[in-house]
C-alpha cells in the first residue's frame, strides 16, 4: 500500500537543479522532491507520496495523522521497522562470513 504520509521538513538543498529535502516521518527520515511545493520551508509539514511533497500541512493535522497511521501499523508497513532491517542485514552479513570460512 502506498500512503500519502505527513512529515516535517528538516533540511532543504538543491541537487542537480532539483529542490530536495530531508523529511522526518515520525522518526524515519527520507529524501523527498519539493518540485510540486517549491515554497516549502524547513520546519514546515508536508504530505508526501512516492517521494514527492504534494502539499503543505499544518503541524496539528500532521501529528494526528502520524499518530493514527502508527496506531494502525501503517507506518511500519510503509517504511518498515528500521531496527529489524538493521538486524536482518547483520544476520545476512554474518551468514555470508560463515560461508566464506
Amino acid at each position: 500500500m502506498c500512503l500519502a504520509v505527513p512529515g516535517k521538513v528538516l533540511r532543504i538543498e538543491e541537487r542537480d537543479g532539483t529542490r530536495m529535502a530531508s523529511v522526518d516521518f515520525g522518526g524515519v527520515v527520507k529524501e523527498v522532491c519539493l518540485e510540486y511545493v517549491p515554497d516549502l520551508r524547513v520546519g514546515e509539514y508536508t504530505i508526501v507520496h512516492v517521494g514527492f511533497a504534494l502539499q503543505r500541512l499544518d503541524e496539528e493535522s500532521a501529528r494526528q495523522t502520524l499518530e493514527l497511521f502508527e496506531n494502525l501499523g501503517l507506518l511500519e508497513e510503509e517504511f518498515g521497522d528500521p531496527w529489524q532491517a538493521a538486524e536482518d542485514a547483520q544476520r545476512a552479513d554474518d551468514a555470508q562470513q560463515e560461508v566464506r570460512l
